[in-house]
């Protein structure tokens, strides 16, 4: 197979030319430069690309996202050509708030994304880290309640000592999730057939999940599937340079579409592109081919293309969408009373990633424990933390927030307890928090910092092992959960205060919320 991939000549630079749409009339108004010109006898065919999808409404103040555009995008791309596909390189199932709300007495565990998707026709997703966030029942329900298929050549079912193939259970029956998976298009008696292969980032450790060898087993996949198709174009959920290497060894695939990364990219590794979206649809891929049958030759062209305000919605898919989004500002109403209002506007980026959050200071995390300290004003606490692992949206927060958004960044919510601790425990539970690093237990932090000696300052001064302390921090962690030692029961824990109703401090996103809102 011979490959040849457009690129597009501007100030004397080889780029790819990425036009977000223009009109909410025809999303596709600007993406002329990015279709073939049809040729006799030639086959066409187009993927829609997501990854990382863990809302199904529009976000930052409905100016992004929202899978009710995507679908509209996506009905347009058919209408331009029926041979096309709607794939997602992973992580969708987890974290988002809908998943955390309870309706007859059980969290919802990504179905709410499931059912959108279904409605969407989506055709083809592989799993990512944060599909094993579910326990293994909840997978397996939602595995069971999709319509579309499912890839992966390294994560297995581990049960009783031995590795299985993830399965659905339709009427009564196990269909095995698929190793690898191949997509047929004909036309004029013509046929070219798409192969696609995946592997998961092994990033997210569960007792009924095996990993294997990410690298072996892509190229063992591929090796098997490349003499059965066309083109071998691959499907992953790994981190980019996992995706260069996953290049290297297998330069007979042209395009990678991948995930895990929640900013977009488009990078070559050798004659291979690799191509990422932006987290939560605020951006897509829409990828088109050309393919000779005769000579065995590619082209595609790759647009990246926002999701934005200014699209249409499918209406069928945005039933489904705002089904879901009523029950859950029924929830979020009964603690917040207007949702929607928008409360601040950044400045710069919020980083509420997983990774950083669970290894170093962000400025998400900064807010987050100093509002806990606002919750009850500054002159009566003297630092204040909270654990990374509570911080669940996994992004980043631009442009105008409103309470929803807060809501997505800490779903479990809480009390914040004001609790009087000796300086020793202090300082043993900041080294604690320190040495997580990695982890959920990292602790995000207000009024802390070390000096240059690694000792830790509170409001710029050593701890005194024997004074009292005045902190603010999570009912979860005083639960002694990520903390084996910080609990009620320990000898040096003096006092904890926990807020009534009529307190800010009884749930930590109303702390955020009006902390925000006074900025």
């Amino acid at each position: 197979m011979k490959l040849y991939h457009t690129l597009i000549k501007y100030n004397l630079l080889i780029i790819v030319f990425f036009i977000s749409c223009k009109s909410s009339f025809n999303p596709l108004a600007s993406s002329e430069e990015f279709k073939f010109t049809n040729q006799p006898n030639h086959i066409y065919f187009t993927i829609l690309q997501l990854n990382d999808v863990y809302e199904i409404a529009p976000i930052q103040g409905n100016k992004y996202g929202g899978m009710a555009r995507v679908s509209a995008l996506y009905k347009e791309l058919q209408r331009e050509n029926s041979n096309s596909m709607l794939v997602l390189a992973g992580d969708f199932l987890n974290p988002s708030l809908l998943g955390t709300m309870k309706i007859d007495g059980e969290r919802v565990r990504g179905k709410q994304m499931v059912e959108v998707m279904n409605a969407m026709n989506f055709d083809l997703v592989a799993f990512g880290n944060h599909e094993f966030d579910l326990s293994y029942n909840d997978l397996q329900n939602r595995l069971n309640e999709s319509h579309f298929e499912w890839l992966s050549a390294n994560v297995y079912h581990k049960e009783n000592g031995k590795n299985h193939f993830f399965h659905k259970v339709i009427e009564g029956k196990k269909e095995a999730v698929n190793e690898t998976y191949i997509q047929e298009y004909s036309v004029g008696g013509k046929t070219v057939k798409i192969g696609f292969i995946s592997v998961c980032i092994p990033s997210n450790p569960k007792s009924y999940v095996h990993y294997s060898d990410m690298y072996v087993e892509a190229e063992r996949t591929y090796n098997e599937l490349k003499d059965k198709v066309d083109v071998v174009l691959g499907l992953t959920h790994v981190k980019i340079e996992e995706d260069k290497e996953i290049a290297k060894l297998l330069p007979g695939i042209p395009l990678i579409m991948g995930g895990h990364e929640h900013n977009n990219m488009y990078v070559k590794q050798g004659d291979t592109y690799i191509a990422k979206a932006d987290a939560n649809a605020k951006t897509v891929y829409i990828h088109r081919f050309e393919f000779n049958p005769e000579t065995k030759e590619l082209k595609f062209k790759s647009e990246l293309k926002t999701i934005n305000d200014k699209f249409p919605v499918d209406e069928e898919v945005n039933t489904v969408v705002n089904k879901w989004q009523n029950l859950l500002k029924l929830k979020i109403r009964d603690i917040i009373d207007n949702p929607d209002e928008i409360i601040y506007r950044t400045t710069e980026p919020l980083d509420a990633r997983d990774t950083p959050v669970r290894s170093i200071q962000t400025n998400m995390g900064q807010i987050i424990a100093e509002s806990m300290s606002k919750s009850y004003g500054d002159e009566n606490i003297d630092c204040a933390f909270v654990n990374g692992g509570s911080i669940r949206i996994d992004d980043i927060l631009e442009g105008d927030l409103n309470a929803v958004d807060i809501f997505r960044v800490l779903p479990y919510g809480g009390p914040v307890f004001r609790v009087k601790l000796k300086g020793e425990l202090l300082n043993k539970v900041l080294n604690y928090g320190e040495n997580a690093s990695g982890t959920g237990a990292y602790l995000q932090r207000f009024n802390v910092k070390r000096n240059k000696d690694g000792q830790w300052l509170v409001k710029d001064k050593k701890i005194d092992f024997n004074k009292e302390y005045t902190i603010a921090t999570s009912d979860y962690l005083l639960k002694g959960f990520d903390i084996p030692f910080l609990k009620n029961s320990n000898p040096q824990v003096l006092d904890v205060y926990e807020p009534n109703s009529k307190e800010i401090a009884v749930d930590v996103r109303k702390g955020v919320i009006e902390f925000l809102k006074s900025k």
